[in-house]
């Protein structure tokens, strides 16, 4: 994963030494992950701003938008 994901590496996303994203990388199938960071892009994208947190939504998305995009260059 980029150095990106650093901005949304808190604690509880690291507990037992392995980022929680690579994780799931790990356990899914290429085009299962495309379609998880694909799902979560819209969850961002559709809610932001109405939490009161749409600067950070909107980040959320662009770091999953990221993923998606380095998942898409391995190909």
């Amino acid at each position: 994963m980029s150095e990106e994901k650093t901005i949304y590496s808190p604690h509880h996303y690291t507990a037992g030494g392995i980022e929680t994203i690579d994780y799931i990388q790990a356990k899914l199938t290429k085009e299962e992950f495309k379609g998880y960071c694909k799902g979560n892009i819209l969850k961002y994208m559709s809610r932001s701003g109405l939490k009161g947190k749409e600067l950070e939504d909107l980040k959320k998305a662009r770091v999953y938008l990221d993923w998606l995009i380095e998942a898409l260059e391995k190909n």
